[in-house]
This record gives C-alpha cells, structure tokens and sequence, in this order.
C-alpha cells in the first residue's frame, strides 16, 4: 500500500527530538536520555503509522516503548499523534530494523512487536523478511531472559513461513491464532488489521520466546 506524501515531513522529524530520533549514523541510543523513568522495554518494528504502538503507550505508562519506522511518510504520523497529545514512554525511531544490532545494547528489550510486516513474497528475498532467522537472530541478542516476540499477519502464505522459521530456529510457542478476532483475547489493532479484517480477511497471531540453551 503506497503512503500519501506528507508535506513537511523532513521538516518536523528534524524539528522534534525530543519524540523522534532520525537514525542517520547508527550511534547508539541512550535509553537514560530517551525516557524520563527506567522501565521495561517494548519495540514494534515497522509501526506505520503508529496507531498501535501509540495506544499501547497510553494504555501502559509503566512500559517504555520504541516505534520503529524507516519511512517518513509513515513515521511523520505517528509523530503527529505525540504532538498532539505527548507521552513520556513513547519515542519514535527512524531506522531499518537491520541495524537494530547497532543501536541498541543486548538484552534490554521485553517485548518486540512486528505487525503485518513487508511479506517480501519472492523466495530470493527471504532474507529480508522480518521472521526470517537472521532477524530472529537480532531478537535474541536484544531480549532479556523470556522475552517475547508478537507477530500479526493477514498473509497466510508468509504467516506459515513464519511459524515454521520460528519452529526451526528453534523458539517456544507460547500462542498461535489463524483466526485471532474470534477468540476471547485483549487485542489492539492496527491501521493495517482493521482496514483487512474488514475486508473478511483473518488475521494470524504467533507469540513466541527463544529456547535456553542447556
């Protein structure tokens, strides 16, 4: 889905960061500068334009979150949302999820969410896909001990490749969904996921957490 541009993007990303970091030289982040408390830590890669990770902010202000977005016209509207209403446990990260080796140390992260993520259908491309084992790779550097990864897909085709890159790495799943709207579960939507569930589309959910080595 092609974003609409957005005028003055480049503009208020550089303007704001106090909210957004545009990541331009992989310099490390200093989560002590970023959040006024010392909390636990949550991640959604590829947040669009940041319904998701905004509303889990607001609804959890004992949790530190980072929403990560490479594109401006993306990242730009969930800048909006903070200055429209700020949040303390809430930054914004202009970044490729490929360099999230470099910026953060390991084992900080609780949680990292990866929401209806570029499918990269072709097979010479799997590597670029945000389940594949060298991204999972990255998690486990990044999460602490029992740290979870949520992955949400309408993509059926990639949700399988998914559940199987997780099985094979190998991680534990603790909770698997190919219809996630018809069960009881607490659930914060998307842009993404109510535009394609409405359209009929179900939508997949996996959480897992990487095995310790014995």
């Amino acid at each position: 889905m092609r974003l609409r541009y957005v005028k003055n993007a480049r503009e208020l990303i550089e303007n704001n960061p106090e909210y957004i970091i545009d990541n331009t030289d992989n310099k490390k982040l200093d989560l002590n500068k970023m959040f006024k408390s010392n909390q636990p830590l949550h991640l959604e890669i590829g947040m669009g334009k940041g319904q998701f990770v905004y509303t889990l902010a607001k609804q959890n202000p004992h949790i530190n979150y980072i929403g990560i977005e490479k594109f401006d016209s993306a990242i730009v509207k969930a800048l909006l949302k903070i200055l429209d209403e700020p949040l303390d446990n809430l930054y914004l990260l202009r970044a490729d999820a490929i360099d999230l080796k470099e910026l953060l140390d390991v084992n900080t992260v609780e949680r990292v969410y990866l929401n209806f993520s570029d499918p990269w259908p072709k097979d010479r491309h799997q590597k670029r896909r945000l389940t594949s084992k060298r991204f999972l790779a990255y998690y486990e550097d990044l999460l602490v001990k029992n740290g979870e990864v949520h992955f949400k897909t309408d993509n059926i085709v990639f949700f399988d490749y998914s559940v199987e890159s997780i099985k094979e790495y190998p991680m534990n799943i603790k909770y698997l969904s190919y219809d996630l709207h018809q069960e009881n579960v607490e659930n914060i939507m998307t842009e993404f996921e109510e535009k394609f569930s409405q359209k009929g589309f179900k939508i997949n959910k996996i959480i897992c957490t990487f095995k310790e080595e014995k």
